[in-house]
């Protein structure tokens, strides 16, 4: 019997981030999942606080290279990956001068959320499914951590649902608390398009807040896990309405067992 592969994409994953409770799934997760027999790859952004040296990141010429174009404009996609000796775990992340070659992660030293923040998510998620696609490995289950990742769902089960690697995967979105008051560019939805995207899938993105991203990403997914204990009160009523498997929270001790049970109920469905 094929190992079931499992891409975990996450915007945080300790040590590079902060210790926090998504850094923290981050990290432990696709440990704990390639320890119960399931095959992982792991993906999170390079932002600017992240040291290269001290966490020893080292670029891969060979997935780096390509031209990503948002708004017209072309964004080299640089891959860089490190080492997570202890838990024989391989991290890969998107990397790109303009929009990752900064200091802060989502707001600036003043804390206001960067303008172009909306194109940040997009190369993101564009660059790990390039990335995946140079990889040649196809996986069963796409998992998503962050809000950073709400485009993820619509474009595995849209732009690219054709594409051999992914025409069977299954997507995952996990929920946190980790909102925002802000608005983000008006042309939000513009710039996502490629295509097989309408504009009825892009809906949610004509007024882009951080509830309304978050609703596409639960229409695309397949199963959404509650990742956090408190979440977006507007956020939980909408996934109260859905009919997709949801997943409740589970505690520290239970959630790599229940998460890896719940993916198998995921790849079940038709």
């Amino acid at each position: 019997m094929k190992k079931s592969k499992v891409l975990f994409v996450s915007q945080e994953i300790l040590p590079y981030m902060k210790e926090s409770h998504m850094s923290n799934i981050g990290r432990y997760l696709p440990q704990g999942i390639q320890e119960r027999g399931k095959e992982i790859r792991t993906f999170m952004p390079r932002f600017g606080n992240i040291n290269e040296r001290r966490n020893q990141l080292h670029e891969v010429i060979r997935l780096s290279g390509m031209n990503l174009i948002i708004d017209d404009s072309d964004h080299p996609l640089i891959i860089k990956v490190a080492s997570i000796q202890s838990a024989r775990m391989q991290i890969y992340f998107i990397d790109n001068e303009d929009y990752f070659q900064r200091k802060f992660v989502f707001n600036d030293k003043n804390d206001k959320f960067f303008s172009d923040n909306d194109e940040r998510a997009i190369f993101f998620s564009r660059g790990v499914i390039e990335t995946v696609k140079k990889l040649g490995w196809p996986p069963d289950i796409v998992h998503c951590h962050g809000w950073m990742t709400n485009l993820i769902p619509l474009y595995i089960k849209k732009a690219f649902k054709d594409n051999p690697l992914f025409s069977d995967t299954k997507v995952v979105y996990s929920l946190y608390d980790d909102d925002f008051s802000e608005t983000m560019n008006s042309d939000f939805a513009r710039k996502i398009k490629l295509p097989g995207i309408t504009e009825k899938n892009l809906k949610y993105y004509k007024d882009p807040n951080y509830v309304n991203i978050t609703k596409s990403a639960i229409d695309f997914s397949d199963g959404i896990i509650v990742g956090s204990e408190q979440i977006n009160s507007d956020v939980l009523s909408y996934l109260k309405k859905t009919e997709k498997p949801v997943l409740d929270f589970q505690s520290i001790d239970t959630y790599i067992d229940a998460y890896s049970g719940f993916y198998d109920k995921i790849m079940e469905t038709e």
